[in-house]
């Protein structure tokens, strides 16, 4: 009896897996025997993706299936035909998914970006052979060097666009001109595990920073992103070691940063502008620009010497220049106001040396400004508050530099900067104004996706906006909002995108030293007659 309940046993075992065959030969995927034929899949799939976006060539195929299986710990491959041809996003899924399921990653966004960069790194080429296409694309023109680095930084999955499509993003019409409004989701937020995670781990000073030329190949950690996919140029700015890359998160297009070889911190000083026109001059269809080199009014990395730059033009750019100025010795350079809401100087000619070198003047004499009917002090108690965000560019046959000056001062009803977004603003944004805002782009926290969300059926339903804690802080703004307009179900996200861009611009004035006003341009005008 027994041995016929095995025979019938071991019948009804074939046919399961005669059954799991014709699944996978059809597509429907399952674990078991059907996940091995759905790695085997995806392996070629990513393989051909590869070969088809020249990340490797032909002759790479092989080598390039046996990285991959060893970094999934496969000690063999079928082959497999690919049906159309799938998105990265889909095959990496895919992948991730694969090594979720056998226990080679655990299932959270830090560990899968972790695993994925690793996968990526695989099938991309060497620096050198990079550095290599990109000079003989140089020889071409800037241009085609910058096209081929930046495709090839999204095609390895350096710059996830599928994650960046996701930013919302829209103008609002001022009288400064059309400024951008960003909110960001490409940037993913750590899950708890992994926050937790790190806070046991071991502190490495290995790279110093995620500047650092370190990065590139580093296989990453819990509390450092993996960049086995990420591939630098190397440049020479002012007769020294630079090195350029994309941000993978690309605020606009082609969003580069541009970094010292050496883990050096910020500095403003007169050489940082010779540093900005030698990059100008090496990409001239690029802009560039540098954080200031103070906390509050500075980047979120200060340890790091680095600019940032891009194929853009921001509102800023074409602001016009509105109060024309000339400096005694300087007849050749354009200089005036910007029409702008924060407090801008812009130098204008064809010698950059000179431009420098007046620049520098107008450096030195901001850092030890005092004028106190302007709430303006160089230091106190030791501690300076004067610096610059300077942004160089070429533009219709001449080079520009504008000059943003800032100051860090607090004050005990401003505790987080007094030249920084106001209490009345937080929330909406708290954080500081660094280069890319200056020029008029907000870069929003992803917070206000949800809350937006939740304020508009609040607003068209008429509900008790205070009531809700999570959109409370919104309540005196939205007040205002009902007051000043109808609002309906098909008006309601334009009107809160629209009035967003009002209070950044807003924000932009209250970081502006001086006053958009008759009294604030005199104290302005003032200060230029200082620099004499």
């Amino acid at each position: 009896m027994n041995n016929i309940i095995h025979q019938e046993f071991t019948k009804l075992l074939n046919n399961f897996k005669t059954i799991d065959i014709i699944l996978s030969q059809n597509k429907l995927w399952r674990k078991g025997v059907t996940v091995t034929m759905k790695i085997f899949e995806a392996i070629a799939a990513l393989v051909q993706y590869a070969e088809n976006e020249h990340l490797i060539e032909k002759e790479d195929k092989v080598y390039t299936i046996n990285k991959l299986l060893e970094i999934l710990q496969l000690d063999t491959f079928e082959e497999s035909v690919i049906d159309g041809s799938p998105e990265l996003e889909e095959i990496l899924k895919t992948i991730l998914d694969y090594a979720c399921e056998n226990g080679l990653c655990e299932n959270s966004v830090v560990y899968r970006d972790l695993f994925d960069t690793k996968i990526m790194g695989a099938i991309i080429p060497r620096p050198s052979q990079v550095i290599k296409e990109f000079k003989e694309k140089y020889e071409q023109s800037p241009q085609a060097a910058t096209d081929f680095y930046y495709n090839l930084s999204k095609k390895s999955d350096y710059i996830r666009d599928y994650r960046i499509k996701n930013d919302i993003k829209w103008i609002t019409e001022t009288e400064y001109g059309d400024i951008d409004i960003t909110i960001n989701l490409s940037k993913p937020e750590k899950d708890p595990k992994a926050i937790a995670a790190a806070l046991t781990m071991k502190q490495s000073s290995y790279p110093k920073c995620q500047l650092c030329k370190e990065n590139e190949g580093y296989a990453g950690r819990i509390n450092h992103p993996a960049r086995q996919n990420h591939r630098i140029i190397p440049i020479t700015i002012n007769h020294s070691d630079w090195f350029m890359q994309y941000s993978p998160y690309v605020y606009y297009n082609e969003h580069c940063i541009v970094f010292n070889a050496n883990h050096s911190p910020m500095k403003i000083d007169g050489e940082v502008f010779e540093k900005l026109f030698d990059f100008v001059k090496l990409f001239p269809h690029y802009f560039v620009g540098s954080n200031a080199d103070l906390p509050i009014v500075g980047g979120s990395i200060l340890t790091h010497e680095h600019f940032q730059g891009g194929n853009y033009t921001f509102a800023m750019a074409k602001a016009p220049i509105e109060t024309k100025y000339n400096f005694a010795g300087f007849d050749d350079i354009e200089c005036g106001i910007v029409k702008w809401p924060m407090s801008v100087i812009r130098l204008r000619g064809i010698d950059t040396a000179k431009i420098s070198a007046l620049a520098d003047k107008i450096l030195k004499a901001w850092r030890g400004y005092t004028d106190e009917d302007a709430f303006i002090f160089a230091e106190t108690d030791g501690t300076p508050h004067n610096t610059i965000t300077p942004i160089a560019r070429y533009n219709d046959g001449a080079y520009e530099l504008d000059l943003v000056l800032r100051n860090n001062i607090t004050t005990d009803e401003c505790p987080d900067g007094y030249y920084h977004p106001h209490k009345e603003y937080h929330h909406i944004k708290k954080e500081n104004i660094g280069l890319i805002e200056v020029m008029g782009l907000a870069v929003l926290p992803s917070r206000l996706r949800t809350e937006m969300e939740i304020l508009k059926s609040a607003l068209i339903n008429h509900e008790d906006i205070s009531a809700d804690e999570r959109i409370a802080k919104h309540s005196e703004w939205a007040e205002m909002i009902k007051n000043k307009y109808e609002i309906t179900e098909n008006n309601c996200i334009d009107i809160l995108q629209k009035e967003i861009g009002i209070v950044f611009t807003a924000i932009l004035e209250q970081c502006g030293v001086f006053e958009r006003t008759e009294k604030g341009k005199e104290q302005f005008i003032k200060f230029m007659n200082s620099v004499e």
